[in-house]
Protein backbone atom coordinates (compact mmCIF):
# COMPACT_ATOMS: atom_id res chain seq x y z
CA UNK A 1 0.00 0.00 0.00
CA UNK A 2 1.67 3.28 -0.48
CA UNK A 3 1.25 6.12 1.67
CA UNK A 4 -0.78 8.19 -0.08
CA UNK A 5 -3.69 5.53 0.06
CA UNK A 6 -2.80 5.33 3.38
CA UNK A 7 -4.08 8.58 4.42
CA UNK A 8 -7.03 8.50 2.26
CA UNK A 9 -7.99 4.79 4.07
CA UNK A 10 -7.31 6.25 7.04
CA UNK A 11 -9.45 9.41 6.81
CA UNK A 12 -12.24 7.27 5.16
CA UNK A 13 -12.10 4.85 7.98
CA UNK A 14 -12.86 7.69 10.55
CA UNK A 15 -15.28 9.52 8.69
CA UNK A 16 -17.07 6.21 8.26
CA UNK A 17 -16.87 6.40 12.29
CA UNK A 18 -18.32 9.96 12.35
CA UNK A 19 -15.52 12.07 12.70
CA UNK A 20 -14.96 14.83 10.83
CA UNK A 21 -11.98 15.72 8.35
CA UNK A 22 -10.09 18.58 9.54
CA UNK A 23 -6.52 19.92 7.80
CA UNK A 24 -3.29 19.96 8.93
CA UNK A 25 -2.13 23.00 10.93
CA UNK A 26 0.95 24.58 10.36
CA UNK A 27 3.90 23.28 11.23
CA UNK A 28 4.73 26.39 13.23
CA UNK A 29 2.46 26.48 16.32
CA UNK A 30 0.49 30.02 16.30
CA UNK A 31 -0.13 29.90 20.44
CA UNK A 32 1.67 27.25 21.85
CA UNK A 33 5.06 28.76 23.20
CA UNK A 34 6.31 25.56 24.91
CA UNK A 35 7.92 24.41 21.36
CA UNK A 36 9.16 26.18 18.09
CA UNK A 37 7.28 22.91 15.82
CA UNK A 38 4.55 21.48 15.98
CA UNK A 39 5.79 18.38 17.09
CA UNK A 40 2.08 15.95 17.75
CA UNK A 41 -1.69 16.38 16.37
CA UNK A 42 -2.59 17.22 19.82
CA UNK A 43 -0.74 20.71 20.03
CA UNK A 44 -3.63 23.14 18.07
CA UNK A 45 -6.62 21.17 19.81
CA UNK A 46 -5.12 21.63 23.39
CA UNK A 47 -7.47 24.51 23.40
CA UNK A 48 -10.40 21.95 22.51
CA UNK A 49 -9.13 19.46 24.74
CA UNK A 50 -9.51 21.80 27.62
CA UNK A 51 -13.14 21.68 26.77
CA UNK A 52 -13.61 24.97 24.31
CA UNK A 53 -15.87 23.98 21.36
CA UNK A 54 -14.58 22.81 18.13
CA UNK A 55 -16.60 23.96 15.23
CA UNK A 56 -16.31 20.57 13.16
CA UNK A 57 -17.52 19.21 16.55
CA UNK A 58 -16.74 16.49 19.10
CA UNK A 59 -14.92 13.79 16.91
CA UNK A 60 -12.11 15.15 14.10
CA UNK A 61 -9.49 13.17 11.88
CA UNK A 62 -6.36 14.16 9.84
CA UNK A 63 -3.00 14.35 9.13
CA UNK A 64 -0.53 15.88 10.68
CA UNK A 65 2.52 17.44 9.72
CA UNK A 66 5.01 17.27 12.71
CA UNK A 67 9.06 18.56 13.55
CA UNK A 68 10.79 16.91 15.83
CA UNK A 69 14.70 17.84 16.33
CA UNK A 70 15.58 16.11 19.22
CA UNK A 71 16.47 12.79 17.96
CA UNK A 72 18.14 14.38 14.86
CA UNK A 73 21.30 12.66 15.73
CA UNK A 74 19.38 9.10 14.97
CA UNK A 75 18.23 10.71 10.98
CA UNK A 76 19.72 7.80 9.10
CA UNK A 77 18.72 4.36 10.88
CA UNK A 78 15.58 2.75 9.63
CA UNK A 79 12.76 5.11 11.11
CA UNK A 80 14.37 8.61 12.83
CA UNK A 81 12.91 11.11 10.96
CA UNK A 82 12.96 15.16 11.94
CA UNK A 83 9.42 15.52 9.69
CA UNK A 84 6.70 12.53 9.69
CA UNK A 85 2.95 13.01 8.80
CA UNK A 86 0.65 11.55 11.81
CA UNK A 87 -2.33 10.19 11.44
CA UNK A 88 -4.42 11.15 13.98
CA UNK A 89 -8.47 10.79 15.25
CA UNK A 90 -9.34 12.83 18.41
CA UNK A 91 -12.84 12.61 20.53
CA UNK A 92 -13.14 15.69 22.70
CA UNK A 93 -15.48 14.49 25.52
CA UNK A 94 -17.36 12.15 23.56
CA UNK A 95 -16.06 8.16 22.97
CA UNK A 96 -13.51 7.37 25.44
CA UNK A 97 -11.13 3.89 25.78
CA UNK A 98 -13.35 0.90 24.28
CA UNK A 99 -14.44 2.59 20.94
CA UNK A 100 -11.08 4.35 20.15
CA UNK A 101 -9.26 0.72 21.22
CA UNK A 102 -11.54 -0.99 19.06
CA UNK A 103 -11.43 1.25 16.34
CA UNK A 104 -7.42 0.67 16.34
CA UNK A 105 -7.92 -2.83 16.03
CA UNK A 106 -10.26 -2.56 13.50
CA UNK A 107 -8.16 -0.58 11.18
CA UNK A 108 -5.51 -2.01 12.03
CA UNK A 109 -6.60 -6.22 11.39
CA UNK A 110 -9.88 -5.69 9.25
CA UNK A 111 -9.80 -7.21 5.84
CA UNK A 112 -11.41 -4.02 4.44
CA UNK A 113 -8.60 -2.34 6.00
CA UNK A 114 -4.79 -2.71 6.74
CA UNK A 115 -5.64 -6.67 6.91
CA UNK A 116 -2.48 -7.04 9.28
CA UNK A 117 -2.55 -10.21 10.92
CA UNK A 118 -3.01 -10.64 15.36
CA UNK A 119 -0.24 -12.59 15.17
CA UNK A 120 2.27 -9.97 13.92
CA UNK A 121 1.33 -7.12 16.73
CA UNK A 122 2.15 -6.71 20.17
CA UNK A 123 0.60 -3.64 22.55
CA UNK A 124 1.76 -2.00 26.00
CA UNK A 125 -0.50 -0.51 28.79
CA UNK A 126 0.33 1.66 31.42
CA UNK A 127 1.13 -0.26 34.62
CA UNK A 128 0.30 1.80 37.41
CA UNK A 129 2.15 4.09 40.02
CA UNK A 130 1.60 6.16 43.01
CA UNK A 131 -0.07 8.69 40.97
CA UNK A 132 -2.45 6.55 38.79
CA UNK A 133 -3.71 2.75 39.06
CA UNK A 134 -2.75 0.28 36.51
CA UNK A 135 -5.05 1.09 33.28
CA UNK A 136 -6.90 -2.60 34.26
CA UNK A 137 -9.45 -1.20 31.77
CA UNK A 138 -7.31 -0.86 28.59
CA UNK A 139 -5.98 -4.28 29.19
CA UNK A 140 -9.41 -5.88 29.92
CA UNK A 141 -10.38 -4.56 26.41
CA UNK A 142 -7.48 -5.58 24.31
CA UNK A 143 -7.94 -9.28 26.16
CA UNK A 144 -11.75 -8.92 25.11
CA UNK A 145 -10.79 -8.67 21.19
CA UNK A 146 -8.27 -11.73 21.32
CA UNK A 147 -5.04 -10.50 22.37
CA UNK A 148 -2.86 -13.12 24.03
CA UNK A 149 -1.54 -11.77 27.58
CA UNK A 150 1.83 -12.56 26.87
CA UNK A 151 1.33 -9.93 24.13
CA UNK A 152 0.53 -6.97 26.38
CA UNK A 153 3.13 -5.02 28.63
CA UNK A 154 2.57 -3.38 31.35
CA UNK A 155 4.89 -0.18 31.11
CA UNK A 156 5.74 2.87 33.04
CA UNK A 157 5.01 6.40 32.82
CA UNK A 158 7.95 6.74 30.57
CA UNK A 159 6.63 4.71 27.84
CA UNK A 160 2.65 4.65 28.48
CA UNK A 161 2.05 8.06 29.76
CA UNK A 162 0.56 11.53 27.69
CA UNK A 163 1.48 14.61 28.51
CA UNK A 164 0.70 17.63 30.17
CA UNK A 165 1.90 19.55 27.46
CA UNK A 166 3.21 22.14 30.31
CA UNK A 167 3.93 22.36 34.15
CA UNK A 168 -0.17 21.38 34.36
CA UNK A 169 -2.69 20.45 32.53
CA UNK A 170 -4.79 17.55 30.76
CA UNK A 171 -2.90 13.97 31.08
CA UNK A 172 -3.44 10.36 31.14
CA UNK A 173 -2.11 6.48 30.36
CA UNK A 174 -1.72 5.62 26.98
CA UNK A 175 -1.78 2.31 24.99
CA UNK A 176 0.54 1.54 22.22
CA UNK A 177 0.46 -1.29 19.43
CA UNK A 178 3.77 -2.90 17.71
CA UNK A 179 4.31 -4.26 14.63
CA UNK A 180 7.01 -7.25 14.15
CA UNK A 181 9.50 -6.67 11.70
CA UNK A 182 11.95 -9.56 12.19
CA UNK A 183 11.86 -13.03 11.42
CA UNK A 184 8.74 -14.63 11.09
CA UNK A 185 6.84 -16.00 13.23
CA UNK A 186 6.73 -13.10 15.69
CA UNK A 187 7.49 -14.60 19.37
CA UNK A 188 5.03 -15.14 21.56
CA UNK A 189 6.00 -13.25 24.21
CA UNK A 190 6.46 -9.57 23.39
CA UNK A 191 9.88 -8.02 24.86
CA UNK A 192 9.38 -4.17 24.62
CA UNK A 193 13.08 -3.98 24.25
CA UNK A 194 13.48 -6.17 21.39
CA UNK A 195 13.98 -3.21 18.05
CA UNK A 196 12.30 -5.61 15.71
CA UNK A 197 9.00 -4.50 17.35
CA UNK A 198 7.97 -0.62 16.38
CA UNK A 199 5.75 1.13 17.50
CA UNK A 200 3.55 2.34 14.79
CA UNK A 201 0.29 3.44 16.73
CA UNK A 202 -0.66 5.13 20.37
CA UNK A 203 -4.08 5.96 22.12
CA UNK A 204 -3.71 8.42 24.53
CA UNK A 205 -6.40 8.88 27.49
CA UNK A 206 -6.66 11.73 28.60
CA UNK A 207 -8.38 11.65 32.15
CA UNK A 208 -6.21 13.53 34.98
CA UNK A 209 -5.44 16.80 35.39
CA UNK A 210 -2.12 17.64 37.08
CA UNK A 211 -2.31 20.43 39.37
CA UNK A 212 0.14 22.97 40.56
CA UNK A 213 0.87 20.76 43.31
CA UNK A 214 1.35 17.94 41.64
CA UNK A 215 -1.93 15.96 41.92
CA UNK A 216 -3.47 13.99 39.35
CA UNK A 217 -7.09 14.91 39.48
CA UNK A 218 -9.92 13.37 37.35
CA UNK A 219 -10.61 15.32 34.44
CA UNK A 220 -14.31 16.91 33.90
CA UNK A 221 -13.74 16.39 30.21
CA UNK A 222 -12.22 12.93 29.20
CA UNK A 223 -10.22 12.89 25.82
CA UNK A 224 -9.33 10.75 22.97
CA UNK A 225 -5.80 11.35 21.46
CA UNK A 226 -4.30 8.91 18.88
CA UNK A 227 -1.03 9.06 16.48
CA UNK A 228 -0.18 6.51 13.90
CA UNK A 229 3.16 7.24 12.12
CA UNK A 230 2.22 7.30 8.28
CA UNK A 231 5.98 6.90 6.93
CA UNK A 232 6.13 3.29 9.77
CA UNK A 233 3.11 2.29 9.02
CA UNK A 234 3.74 2.62 5.14
CA UNK A 235 7.08 0.80 6.20
CA UNK A 236 5.18 -2.33 7.56
CA UNK A 237 3.03 -2.44 5.09
CA UNK A 238 5.59 -2.55 1.97
CA UNK A 239 7.79 -4.66 4.38
CA UNK A 240 10.07 -2.94 3.35
CA UNK A 241 13.72 -2.73 5.91
CA UNK A 242 13.66 1.15 5.90
CA UNK A 243 11.52 3.90 5.78
CA UNK A 244 13.90 5.28 3.05
CA UNK A 245 12.93 2.09 0.46
CA UNK A 246 9.41 3.65 0.21
CA UNK A 247 8.12 5.93 -2.63
CA UNK A 248 8.56 8.47 0.16
CA UNK A 249 12.10 8.93 -0.46
CA UNK A 250 13.08 6.84 -3.41
CA UNK A 251 12.10 10.04 -6.00
CA UNK A 252 14.46 12.19 -3.72
CA UNK A 253 17.53 9.66 -4.47
CA UNK A 254 16.73 9.52 -7.83
CA UNK A 255 17.34 13.44 -8.34
CA UNK A 256 20.61 13.16 -5.98
CA UNK A 257 21.98 10.26 -8.14
CA UNK A 258 21.23 12.46 -11.28
CA UNK A 259 22.78 15.64 -9.62
CA UNK A 260 25.57 13.46 -8.79
CA UNK A 261 26.11 12.10 -11.99
CA UNK A 262 26.19 8.56 -10.08
CA UNK A 263 26.56 5.63 -11.74
CA UNK A 264 25.43 1.67 -10.65
CA UNK A 265 21.75 0.48 -9.20
CA UNK A 266 19.14 2.66 -8.16
CA UNK A 267 17.85 0.59 -5.57
CA UNK A 268 20.81 -0.11 -3.75
CA UNK A 269 20.99 0.33 0.45
CA UNK A 270 21.41 4.10 0.66
CA UNK A 271 24.08 5.50 2.94
CA UNK A 272 23.40 7.06 5.93
CA UNK A 273 25.04 10.41 4.66
CA UNK A 274 22.70 10.32 1.35
CA UNK A 275 19.81 9.61 4.21
CA UNK A 276 20.37 12.56 5.23
CA UNK A 277 20.64 14.39 2.47
CA UNK A 278 17.09 13.49 1.47
CA UNK A 279 15.48 13.69 4.98
CA UNK A 280 16.60 17.21 5.82
CA UNK A 281 15.86 18.36 2.72
CA UNK A 282 12.38 16.97 2.85
CA UNK A 283 12.03 18.62 6.42
CA UNK A 284 13.27 21.89 5.25
CA UNK A 285 11.49 22.07 2.24
CA UNK A 286 8.05 22.12 4.58
CA UNK A 287 9.39 24.24 6.95
CA UNK A 288 9.67 27.05 4.34
CA UNK A 289 5.96 25.96 2.76
CA UNK A 290 5.00 27.88 6.37
CA UNK A 291 7.07 30.58 5.88
CA UNK A 292 9.91 30.17 7.77
CA UNK A 293 13.29 31.24 6.50
CA UNK A 294 17.06 30.59 7.45
CA UNK A 295 18.08 32.65 10.15
CA UNK A 296 20.29 32.95 13.28
CA UNK A 297 17.32 32.27 16.16
CA UNK A 298 14.59 30.13 17.08
CA UNK A 299 12.55 28.31 13.99
CA UNK A 300 15.04 29.93 10.98
CA UNK A 301 18.08 28.68 12.76
CA UNK A 302 16.83 24.83 12.87
CA UNK A 303 16.01 25.70 9.43
CA UNK A 304 19.33 26.66 8.97
CA UNK A 305 21.11 23.68 10.78
CA UNK A 306 18.90 20.94 8.70
CA UNK A 307 19.73 22.55 5.36
CA UNK A 308 23.59 22.95 6.40
CA UNK A 309 23.82 19.64 7.32
CA UNK A 310 22.52 18.29 4.30
CA UNK A 311 25.40 20.25 2.31
CA UNK A 312 27.99 19.10 4.60
CA UNK A 313 27.08 15.48 3.70
CA UNK A 314 26.24 16.59 0.25
CA UNK A 315 30.34 17.69 -0.13
CA UNK A 316 31.54 14.58 1.63
CA UNK A 317 30.59 12.76 -1.19
CA UNK A 318 31.87 15.06 -3.75
CA UNK A 319 28.95 17.08 -4.42
CA UNK A 320 29.83 21.07 -4.37
CA UNK A 321 27.53 22.14 -6.90
CA UNK A 322 24.32 23.98 -5.62
CA UNK A 323 21.40 21.17 -5.32
CA UNK A 324 19.28 21.68 -3.07
CA UNK A 325 16.50 23.61 -5.04
CA UNK A 326 16.83 20.78 -7.36
CA UNK A 327 15.85 18.58 -4.43
CA UNK A 328 13.19 20.72 -3.04
CA UNK A 329 11.36 20.54 -6.23
CA UNK A 330 11.14 16.95 -6.42
CA UNK A 331 9.33 17.49 -2.43
CA UNK A 332 7.35 19.73 -4.08
CA UNK A 333 5.91 17.83 -7.04
CA UNK A 334 5.19 15.07 -4.97
CA UNK A 335 3.39 16.74 -1.91
CA UNK A 336 1.47 19.53 -3.22
CA UNK A 337 -1.63 17.42 -4.31
CA UNK A 338 -2.18 17.00 -0.37
CA UNK A 339 -0.74 20.14 1.19
CA UNK A 340 -1.62 22.73 -1.49
CA UNK A 341 1.15 25.20 0.31
CA UNK A 342 4.10 23.95 -1.28
CA UNK A 343 3.05 24.79 -4.80
CA UNK A 344 1.83 27.82 -3.61
CA UNK A 345 5.28 29.08 -2.24
CA UNK A 346 7.23 27.14 -4.54
CA UNK A 347 9.63 29.76 -6.05
CA UNK A 348 10.16 31.76 -2.77
CA UNK A 349 10.68 27.85 -1.36
CA UNK A 350 13.81 27.18 -4.19
CA UNK A 351 15.47 30.65 -3.93
CA UNK A 352 15.44 30.66 -0.41
CA UNK A 353 17.42 27.21 -0.32
CA UNK A 354 19.74 28.93 -3.21
CA UNK A 355 20.39 31.71 -1.24
CA UNK A 356 20.97 29.94 2.35
CA UNK A 357 23.53 27.35 -0.09
CA UNK A 358 25.96 30.48 -1.59
CA UNK A 359 25.78 32.17 1.91
CA UNK A 360 26.91 28.88 3.35
CA UNK A 361 29.87 28.24 0.76
CA UNK A 362 31.30 31.95 1.74
CA UNK A 363 30.96 30.81 5.55
CA UNK A 364 32.70 27.91 5.05
CA UNK A 365 35.36 30.13 3.30
CA UNK A 366 35.62 31.92 6.03
CA UNK A 367 35.83 29.15 8.51
CA UNK A 368 38.55 27.42 6.77
CA UNK A 369 40.37 30.63 6.68
CA UNK A 370 40.08 30.73 10.59
CA UNK A 371 41.62 26.77 10.57
CA UNK A 372 44.41 27.61 9.12
CA UNK A 373 45.03 31.09 10.95
CA UNK A 374 44.90 28.73 14.41
CA UNK A 375 46.99 26.08 12.71
CA UNK A 376 49.89 28.65 11.79
CA UNK A 377 49.59 29.89 14.90
CA UNK A 378 51.05 26.69 16.91
CA UNK A 379 54.86 26.36 16.71
CA UNK A 380 56.07 24.05 14.53
CA UNK A 381 58.80 22.74 17.20
CA UNK A 382 55.51 21.03 19.05
CA UNK A 383 55.85 17.30 18.94
CA UNK A 384 52.54 16.22 19.36
CA UNK A 385 50.53 18.52 17.59
CA UNK A 386 46.61 18.71 18.70
CA UNK A 387 43.89 21.20 17.83
CA UNK A 388 41.46 21.89 20.98
CA UNK A 389 38.83 20.69 21.84
CA UNK A 390 37.93 24.49 22.52
CA UNK A 391 39.08 25.65 18.72
CA UNK A 392 37.26 22.46 17.14
CA UNK A 393 33.82 23.38 19.00
CA UNK A 394 34.38 27.31 18.41
CA UNK A 395 34.59 25.74 14.09
CA UNK A 396 31.55 23.96 14.49
CA UNK A 397 29.31 26.56 16.60
CA UNK A 398 30.65 29.60 14.19
CA UNK A 399 31.26 27.92 10.87
CA UNK A 400 29.00 25.14 10.62
CA UNK A 401 32.35 22.62 10.56
CA UNK A 402 31.18 19.92 11.85
CA UNK A 403 33.91 17.64 13.78
CA UNK A 404 34.50 15.23 11.18
CA UNK A 405 35.77 17.97 8.32
CA UNK A 406 38.00 19.60 11.22
CA UNK A 407 39.38 16.03 11.84
CA UNK A 408 40.46 15.77 8.21
CA UNK A 409 41.72 19.07 7.66
CA UNK A 410 43.36 18.64 10.36
CA UNK A 411 45.23 15.32 9.80
CA UNK A 412 46.09 17.03 6.68
CA UNK A 413 48.02 19.02 8.38
CA UNK A 414 50.01 16.80 11.00
CA UNK A 415 47.34 17.81 13.89
CA UNK A 416 44.24 15.73 15.55
CA UNK A 417 41.81 16.85 17.64
CA UNK A 418 41.41 16.84 21.01
CA UNK A 419 37.56 15.12 20.71
CA UNK A 420 37.25 14.65 24.50
CA UNK A 421 37.71 18.38 24.68
CA UNK A 422 35.08 19.09 21.74
CA UNK A 423 32.73 16.71 23.56
CA UNK A 424 32.70 18.39 26.68
CA UNK A 425 32.33 21.70 24.94
CA UNK A 426 29.50 19.93 22.96
CA UNK A 427 27.61 18.83 26.06
CA UNK A 428 27.94 22.59 28.24
CA UNK A 429 26.29 24.11 25.00
CA UNK A 430 23.69 21.46 24.77
CA UNK A 431 23.21 21.80 28.86
CA UNK A 432 22.62 25.49 28.35
CA UNK A 433 20.65 25.95 25.37
CA UNK A 434 18.14 23.51 27.10
CA UNK A 435 18.03 25.19 29.88
CA UNK A 436 17.07 28.18 27.80
CA UNK A 437 14.72 26.46 26.06
CA UNK A 438 13.25 25.37 29.29
CA UNK A 439 12.56 29.16 30.63
CA UNK A 440 11.80 30.82 27.30
CA UNK A 441 8.94 28.51 26.80
CA UNK A 442 7.58 27.59 30.04
CA UNK A 443 4.26 27.78 30.40
CA UNK A 444 2.22 26.04 27.46
CA UNK A 445 -1.22 25.89 25.51
CA UNK A 446 -2.38 24.83 28.96
CA UNK A 447 -1.36 28.13 30.04
CA UNK A 448 -4.65 30.36 29.62
CA UNK A 449 -3.64 32.70 33.17
CA UNK A 450 -5.11 36.60 32.84
CA UNK A 451 -1.80 37.69 32.02
CA UNK A 452 -1.52 35.23 28.87
CA UNK A 453 -4.64 35.61 27.64
CA UNK A 454 -4.60 39.91 27.57
CA UNK A 455 -1.18 39.42 25.47
CA UNK A 456 -2.76 37.17 22.91
CA UNK A 457 -5.61 40.00 22.45
CA UNK A 458 -2.78 42.53 22.58
CA UNK A 459 -1.04 40.35 19.44
CA UNK A 460 -4.31 41.15 17.46
CA UNK A 461 -5.26 45.06 18.21
CA UNK A 462 -0.82 44.93 17.15
CA UNK A 463 -1.31 43.31 14.34
CA UNK A 464 -3.88 45.60 13.23
CA UNK A 465 -2.11 48.46 14.54
CA UNK A 466 0.95 47.52 11.93
CA UNK A 467 -1.92 46.88 9.28
CA UNK A 468 -3.22 50.60 9.60
CA UNK A 469 0.79 52.07 10.32
CA UNK A 470 2.87 50.20 7.80
CA UNK A 471 0.67 48.93 5.29
CA UNK A 472 -1.52 46.27 4.71
CA UNK A 473 1.01 44.17 3.44
CA UNK A 474 1.53 43.20 6.77
CA UNK A 475 1.31 39.62 7.66
CA UNK A 476 1.69 37.58 10.60
CA UNK A 477 4.25 34.97 10.28
CA UNK A 478 4.67 33.57 13.82
CA UNK A 479 4.09 34.31 16.99
CA UNK A 480 5.39 33.47 20.48
CA UNK A 481 3.48 34.31 23.76
CA UNK A 482 4.67 33.87 27.01
CA UNK A 483 3.13 34.84 30.84
CA UNK A 484 6.19 37.48 30.21
CA UNK A 485 5.66 39.16 27.01
CA UNK A 486 4.55 38.55 23.44
CA UNK A 487 6.76 38.01 20.39
CA UNK A 488 5.58 38.81 16.87
CA UNK A 489 7.01 37.98 13.28
CA UNK A 490 5.42 39.68 10.50
CA UNK A 491 6.57 40.00 6.85
CA UNK A 492 8.50 43.86 6.27
CA UNK A 493 11.25 44.41 4.69
CA UNK A 494 12.45 48.20 6.82
CA UNK A 495 13.14 48.40 10.12
CA UNK A 496 10.49 50.22 11.82
CA UNK A 497 11.05 54.06 12.38
CA UNK A 498 10.90 55.51 16.42
CA UNK A 499 7.66 57.44 15.06
CA UNK A 500 6.24 54.33 13.52
CA UNK A 501 6.49 52.69 16.82
CA UNK A 502 5.12 55.19 18.82
CA UNK A 503 2.04 55.54 16.82
CA UNK A 504 1.24 51.66 16.81
CA UNK A 505 1.91 52.29 20.55
CA UNK A 506 -0.74 54.47 20.44
CA UNK A 507 -3.28 52.91 18.44
CA UNK A 508 -3.26 49.99 20.53
CA UNK A 509 -3.56 52.10 24.10
CA UNK A 510 -6.75 53.96 22.57
CA UNK A 511 -8.05 50.87 22.04
CA UNK A 512 -7.44 48.98 25.16
CA UNK A 513 -8.91 52.38 26.84
CA UNK A 514 -11.58 52.48 24.84
CA UNK A 515 -13.11 49.70 26.58
CA UNK A 516 -14.02 47.80 23.25
CA UNK A 517 -15.90 44.43 23.60
CA UNK A 518 -14.44 41.26 22.35
CA UNK A 519 -16.75 38.74 20.02
CA UNK A 520 -16.83 35.89 18.26
CA UNK A 521 -18.73 33.94 15.69
CA UNK A 522 -18.60 30.80 14.39
CA UNK A 523 -18.17 30.87 10.33
CA UNK A 524 -16.80 29.27 6.99
CA UNK A 525 -13.32 30.83 6.00
CA UNK A 526 -15.13 32.22 2.88
CA UNK A 527 -17.82 34.07 4.89
CA UNK A 528 -14.91 35.21 7.35
CA UNK A 529 -13.11 36.86 4.61
CA UNK A 530 -16.07 38.63 3.38
CA UNK A 531 -16.33 40.12 6.65
CA UNK A 532 -13.06 41.13 6.39
CA UNK A 533 -11.31 38.97 8.86
CA UNK A 534 -7.56 38.33 8.79
CA UNK A 535 -5.47 35.39 9.36
CA UNK A 536 -2.45 32.94 9.57
CA UNK A 537 -2.17 29.80 7.44
CA UNK A 538 -5.31 30.49 5.43
CA UNK A 539 -4.98 27.34 3.24
CA UNK A 540 -4.68 24.70 6.01
CA UNK A 541 -8.09 26.59 8.05
CA UNK A 542 -11.03 23.73 9.08
CA UNK A 543 -14.41 24.39 7.03
CA UNK A 544 -15.77 26.35 10.39
CA UNK A 545 -13.47 28.75 12.09
CA UNK A 546 -13.80 31.32 14.53
CA UNK A 547 -13.44 35.05 14.04
CA UNK A 548 -12.94 37.33 17.33
CA UNK A 549 -13.74 40.83 16.77
CA UNK A 550 -12.41 43.59 19.20
CA UNK A 551 -14.53 46.06 18.50
CA UNK A 552 -14.46 47.99 15.62
CA UNK A 553 -10.39 47.49 15.47
CA UNK A 554 -9.64 44.14 14.96
CA UNK A 555 -11.46 41.15 13.20
CA UNK A 556 -9.37 37.53 12.90
CA UNK A 557 -9.50 34.13 12.57
CA UNK A 558 -7.94 32.65 15.96
CA UNK A 559 -8.53 29.68 18.21
CA UNK A 560 -6.68 30.85 21.19
CA UNK A 561 -7.91 32.91 24.30
CA UNK A 562 -8.92 36.30 24.59
CA UNK A 563 -10.26 38.63 26.93
CA UNK A 564 -13.63 39.57 26.96
CA UNK A 565 -13.17 43.42 27.17
CA UNK A 566 -10.05 45.05 26.94
CA UNK A 567 -10.77 47.28 29.88
CA UNK A 568 -8.17 45.61 32.47
CA UNK A 569 -5.20 44.53 30.01
CA UNK A 570 -2.91 47.58 31.10
CA UNK A 571 -0.97 49.46 29.03
CA UNK A 572 0.69 48.11 25.80
CA UNK A 573 4.91 48.71 25.40
CA UNK A 574 7.07 47.65 22.67
CA UNK A 575 10.07 46.74 23.87
CA UNK A 576 11.94 45.60 20.50
CA UNK A 577 11.58 45.86 17.36
CA UNK A 578 14.31 43.91 14.96
CA UNK A 579 15.03 41.55 11.79
CA UNK A 580 14.09 37.82 12.04
CA UNK A 581 15.31 36.86 8.94
CA UNK A 582 15.15 38.26 5.29
CA UNK A 583 11.93 40.51 4.45
CA UNK A 584 10.65 39.17 7.86
CA UNK A 585 10.92 41.65 11.14
CA UNK A 586 9.84 40.70 14.75
CA UNK A 587 8.50 43.08 17.70
CA UNK A 588 8.78 42.10 21.63
CA UNK A 589 6.44 43.64 23.73
CA UNK A 590 4.70 44.09 27.12
CA UNK A 591 1.58 45.12 28.88
CA UNK A 592 2.43 47.29 32.34
CA UNK A 593 -0.37 47.10 35.09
Amino acid sequence: MKASDLREKYLKFFESKGHKRIKSASLIPENDPTVLFTTAGMHPLVPYLLGEHHPQGKRLTNVQKCIRTGDIDEVGDICHLTFFEMLGNWSLGDYFKRDAIEYSFEFLTGPENLNIPLENLAFSVFAGDADAPFDSEAFAIWRGLGVKESRIARLGKKHNWWGPAGQTGPCGPDTEMFYWVGLMPAPDVFDPEDKNWVEIWNDVFMQYNKTAEGKFEPLQQTNVDTGMGLERVTLVLQGKKSIYETELFMPLFAKLDEIRKADGETNRERTTGERIIVEHMRAATFIMADGVVPGNVDHGYILRRLIRRAIREARKLGLTEHFTSQIAEIVIDNYSYFYVELSKNADKIKKAFSDEETQFAHTLEKGTKEFEKTIDKIPAHIQKKILSGKTAFFLYETYGFPIELTEEMAKERGFEVDKDGFQKAYQKHQELSRQGAENKFKGGLADNSEMTTALHTATHLMHAALRKVLGEHVEQKGSNITVERLRFDFCHNDKMTPEQIAEVEKLVNDAILSNLEVSIVETSVDEAKKMGAIGLFEDRYAEKVKVYSIGNFSKEICGGPHVANTSSMGRFKIQKEESSSRGIRRIKAVLEK
